[in-house]
């Protein structure tokens, strides 16, 4: 992984990210908001498999899962093109953090279950989910909400370290 790491780091792309001074800020704003994306979207479909939003004049779960889902998908993707130039910007700080490691598979597992999830409500009948879908999209909101967590206490420590250090 070192080895890696080292070629990452001298790699023209990695140089050439670190060069233009307004990219990481602009990368970390996108990934931040497409962050809030995924959550919201998370949010919005479990609250319908949840049958907390409305009543019986609630819009029904396939049309819920239809509107939101393109919008996690490609809030997914802007997350993963983002992440991985903030990777490029400091490849050794992140890909050898034992922090951004434990996100990175927190966030393949939120990932299988987004899938299972929105497998599973495309096949939900019209009027709800049942008990099992609730519970794993209560359990994807969870994970999705770690890896957020999970990136926001590595800032945190790193911002802390640095005003303290």
């Amino acid at each position: 992984m070192i080895a890696f790491v080292q070629w990452l780091q001298g790699s023209p792309w990695s140089l050439a990210v670190r060069q233009i001074s307004w990219l990481i800020p602009l990368m970390q704003t996108l990934h931040i908001l497409a962050n809030g994306l995924v959550l919201s979207a998370i949010v919005m479909i479990g609250l319908r498999a949840w049958r907390s939003d409305g009543g019986p004049r609630a819009e029904p779960l396939g049309d819920r899962v239809r509107r939101f889902l393109p919008w996690l998908w490609a809030a997914m993707g802007v997350l993963t093109a983002t992440g991985l130039v903030l990777i490029l910007s400091t490849p050794r700080r992140t890909l050898l953090d034992k922090t951004f490691q434990v996100k990175m598979l927190i966030m393949a597992i939120a990932i299988a279950a987004t899938l299972v999830l929105a497998a599973m409500l495309r096949r939900a009948s019209p009027d709800g989910a049942g008990r099992v879908a609730g519970t794993l999209a209560a359990a994807t909101l969870l994970l999705w909400l770690s890896v957020t967590l999970a990136g926001r206490g590595r800032w945190i420590g790193n911002f802390i370290g640095n005003v303290l250090g």
